[in-house]
């Protein structure tokens, strides 16, 4: 286990990102989020602040903000917040082999980045599956970072990776993800989709009207939420069109 919790200073500021939902309700928390299992899922509404939280992990830890392992260096507009330079990242064990940011908002500066990398290399994308990401669909090269770029003993940070994948390409990250767990690396993951939360003993922090919870899946609003559409989607269609 690489990191075991992350600790956020109450210096009492204002404004961003101090006032965000999710940080204040870490806060209250006495400003404590333990890590206490191979995968750690953040759930929420859009808003609450979950990508907030990963872009301040990432910092902290040496990790680009937009986006690549600590070794990209790029930078297409400064729009991370400071929360990173308020936090403590509470490590166990070994270092990571190696640490990651995939975020989908910016997989395209990313991918961009990996282009010109692979200039310089002698067989170009070669971490990377041979092909171009732009060359891909933004779920193929998501998927082709993943299956290709990661490996075990290692620290990896995802930001809604679900955005670009289709129902049997999130089953293909669960596979993944398993790939990954078995070779002893950790994952942060935020995400809406109950198909990725349902990973086998993940843990799972919700930020919901109820404050910070952690959850069984099946208690979640993604699970709930996609369950009564399932159970029912003309009935819910009916209510929601009327």
């Amino acid at each position: 286990m690489f990191l075991h919790e992350l600790k956020i200073n109450d210096t009492q500021q204002k404004g961003y990102p101090f006032e965000v939902f999710a940080v204040q309700e870490i806060l209250k928390q006495e400003g404590r989020l333990p890590f206490t299992a191979p995968v750690t899922f953040l759930s929420g509404d859009n808003g609450t602040g979950k990508s907030t939280i990963l872009e301040a992990i990432a910092v902290a830890y040496g990790i680009n903000p937009e986006g690549g392992s600590q070794n990209f260096n790029f930078e297409t507009f400064a729009s991370h917040s400071s929360l990173h330079e308020n936090v403590r990242l509470i490590r166990k064990g070994t270092l990571p082999k190696t640490k990651f940011f995939l975020r989908s908002e910016t997989y395209y500066n990313v991918a961009s980045e990996i282009e010109e990398l692979s200039g310089y290399e002698m067989t170009p994308f070669g971490s990377y599956g041979g092909q171009s990401l732009h060359e891909r669909s933004h779920g193929e090269g998501l998927l082709a970072i993943i299956e290709n770029r990661f490996g075990g003993d290692s620290f990896y940070l995802l930001d809604e990776p679900e955005a670009g994948l289709s129902t049997s390409r999130q089953f293909s990250l669960l596979e993944q993800m398993h790939r990954l767990v078995k070779t002893g690396s950790q994952l942060i993951i935020a995400t809406h989709s109950p198909i990725i939360m349902a990973y086998p003993n993940a843990q799972i922090y919700q930020f919901s009207e109820a404050g910070l919870e952690e959850l069984p899946l099946e208690e979640t609003l993604a699970f709930k939420e996609s369950k009564v559409f399932y159970d029912d989607h003309k009935r819910l269609l009916h209510y929601l069109l009327e």
